[in-house]
């Protein structure tokens, strides 16, 4: 919700809605005290008994001081605020969830997975503190918490942490309650941290993945994000392709069918208690450090967050990671900048958590190509020159073609090498930019210096490039004229944005 607050708009919303059969949840409100008041009222004049009405409330004010630098109000007036939610709700909306712990904003934060579950097992516990703070005791917090676990595509992983978080979480409530009030309801999200604008097709496999590990994993509601989402207003079709999902799962696969799937595997189990015992050692951490009001107020959550994005955007960076369509095996033919309508999220200041996506910063790379020949600009040309062993040189070439063409640089697979002289003058009359010899380390020393010196005597601009790492012929290469050696140790995102730039291309 952006907005509501009169009788007439929830009329509107709930109109048709079978009430008794299914949970509502709402997010956004801008009062929460005014909507269960409007609730109330709605079942009033409905004649539906309150109390069987099924659903949660969004209340997460340290997820938003987490996301916008502050809190809502102030942090005093909030917890007022929930004091008194936790109290109407008891008393007029008892089977409503009031907060929801977002644990899927350290997820499609780059968070590691145990930093997931530690940090959302250390926010749940802050709000239990400040309520009991506040006079309440654990019976009337407990059963109004609910978690939200973002699920990435490491299937086996995301299934142990979900029923890590149920193991953990009974270790907490057992130290102020009866295990009774230790169930607790988990949602889960499929991640936006890996999904992509480009090959967005893939989008779909990943949340399928996702939301096998969410439900396997045990978890309670499961929300399959549209496949297109990320970059435009979702439409009919994503949005049945996203229901369909579960659908499948359920009515097909049959996964509603078995309430414990993954019990008894000795892999999972054995994850589970790895998982698990790194979480509950981040979580006594965070207490000793003072709870996790404290590592908000100290940036301590953001340094740690961006300690591991850091190392996740440098593996993707290299290669390391794979994102299939984006980083490595582009759909070379793809435009996707005219249907972009969601604008790319700066980046925020470091006492805010950063929400962001893997894919992101190649996707700006190749954005960037784009707008330039948009704007009248000549896409670049990449001259594929290959020679000697035949399958060196095609697994070269190919190399190389994912290799530019992420950026959609133009790939020009010319025929083998012919001869020096054909060579040379087939490249010029071309116009590449780039000339990128493929063959095997040992032949470079063939040919390719000697086609080097003729080019540069040429075109002194034209960049000449070896695939490869030929060691042993590096200084002859380089003497020759030859730029750069890319191979698999190569910074692909540092190269290609030094090349764009060469060629007068600028980031959007």
């Amino acid at each position: 919700l952006d907005f509501l607050s009169t009788e007439k708009e929830l009329e509107t919303l709930l109109k048709g809605l079978p009430l008794n059969e299914i949970s509502m949840h709402f997010k956004g409100s801008h009062s929460y005290s005014v909507l269960i008041e409007l609730l109330k009222s709605y079942c009033k004049k409905h004649q539906i008994d309150c109390a069987n009405l099924k659903g949660s409330f969004n209340f997460d004010s340290f997820s938003y001081r987490l996301l916008n630098g502050d809190y809502y109000n102030s942090f005093e007036d909030n917890m007022s605020e929930l004091k008194c939610l936790l109290e109407t709700v008891s008393n007029s909306l008892p089977n409503f969830k009031v907060v929801t712990i977002n644990g899927q904003n350290f997820h499609n934060a780059g968070s590691t997975l145990v930093q997931e579950l530690g940090f959302t097992l250390s926010l749940a516990h802050e709000y239990l503190v400040q309520m009991l703070e506040k006079g309440l005791n654990a019976e009337q917090v407990l059963p109004y918490l609910r978690i939200s676990f973002g699920i990435g595509s490491s299937y086996f992983p995301e299934i142990a942490k979900i029923r890590a978080a149920r193991l953990l979480w009974s270790q907490i409530v057992k130290e102020y309650a009866s295990l009774d009030l230790a169930k607790i309801e988990i949602h889960s999200e499929t991640s936006t941290w890996n999904k992509t604008i480009f090959d967005y097709n893939n989008n779909i496999l990943r949340s399928t993945t996702e939301a096998m590990s969410a439900i396997l994993g045990g978890s309670d509601s499961v929300n399959t994000l549209p496949f297109d989402s990320i970059f435009k207003k979702s439409d009919n079709f994503s949005e049945r392709i996203s229901r369909n999902i579960q659908h499948i799962i359920k009515e097909e696969a049959y996964f509603n069918k078995v309430a414990d799937p993954a019990a008894g595997s000795y892999y999972i189990e054995t994850l589970t208690a790895s998982i698990a015992e790194h979480a509950w050692k981040l979580f006594v951490e965070i207490e000793e450090k003072g709870g996790f009001k404290s590592i908000i107020e100290s940036g301590l959550i953001f340094e740690e967050i961006e300690k591991v994005s850091q190392k996740k955007d440098l593996n993707i960076s290299t290669r390391k990671t794979t994102i299939l369509g984006v980083n490595q095996y582009p759909n070379l033919g793809e435009i996707m900048i005219d249907k972009l309508e969601n604008p790319v999220e700066p980046a925020k200041s470091k006492t805010v958590l950063k929400l962001y996506r893997g894919s992101q910063a190649f996707e700006e790379l190749r954005f960037a190509t784009s707008n330039y020949v948009m704007n009248g600009g000549v896409r670049p040309k990449v001259y594929l020159a290959q020679f000697g062993n035949l399958a060196m040189r095609k697994a070269r070439a190919q190399f190389i073609t994912n290799f530019f063409g992420i950026v959609a640089f133009e790939i020009i697979d010319a025929e083998p090498v012919n001869n020096v002289d054909w060579t040379v003058k087939h490249i010029l009359e071309s116009k590449a930019d780039i000339v990128v010899f493929c063959s095997s380390d040992d032949e470079y020393s063939t040919i390719a210096p000697e086609i080097t010196k003729m080019l540069k005597e040429e075109d002194s601009e034209i960049s000449v490039v070896v695939a490869g790492n030929p060691m042993e012929f590096s200084d002859v290469l380089i003497k020759a004229g030859v730029d750069e050696f890319i191979n698999v140790k190569t910074n692909t995102f540092e190269c290609l944005k030094k090349y764009q730039e060469k060629m007068g291309i600028k980031l959007v």
